[in-house]
């Protein structure tokens, strides 16, 4: 019976290893979806760890940080009008300024210089035409010497 046993074992041996050799069936949408949802959480999970890694201290001083108010009044400034002269109150006095000799009469505020070439763009140019002068006498020269040596050439004094 030994005997038996022994070729049953070894063939359930055999049909394993065959099994295992046979390529995986591709998993169905169904659960291709569940482990994505699984990953999803799993990454989720670990985010929430390492969040909750704030020491103590830090957590104890910014208690009770900005408030709702807080921030219902940083988004309404941020809407508001921007005057030139919002820095100082109308209230004070400026102490110090003479607004007489300032560009903007001393309120801050200059009015936009006109648009213009850089300096040293009208000394660039004045360069540029000489060279091309320059450049133009020496093609016509150029061309001159060519057409005397083709007068030469076809025997033409």
């Amino acid at each position: 019976m030994s005997k038996q046993a022994d070729e049953i074992a070894a063939l359930r041996a055999e049909v394993d290893a065959l099994k295992a050799a046979q390529p995986k069936p591709e998993p169905t949408a169904e659960e291709r979806e569940r482990a994505r949802l699984k990953w999803i959480d799993e990454m989720h999970q670990m985010r929430e760890g390492r969040a909750s890694v704030i020491p103590p201290w830090l957590v104890r001083d910014t208690v009770g940080g900005v408030t709702d108010a807080d921030a219902r009044d940083i988004v309404h400034a941020s809407h508001r009008p921007q005057s030139p002269g919002s820095a100082i109150p109308s209230s004070q006095q400026l102490t110090g300024v003479h607004p007489g000799g300032a560009p903007g009469g001393g309120t801050g505020w200059v009015a936009p210089m006109p648009l213009r070439p850089p300096p040293g763009v009208a000394q660039a140019d004045r360069l540029m035409d000489a060279q091309d002068a320059k450049d133009r006498a020496e093609l016509i020269e150029r061309e001159a010497k060519f057409k005397a040596m083709q007068k030469l050439a076809e025997g033409k004094p």
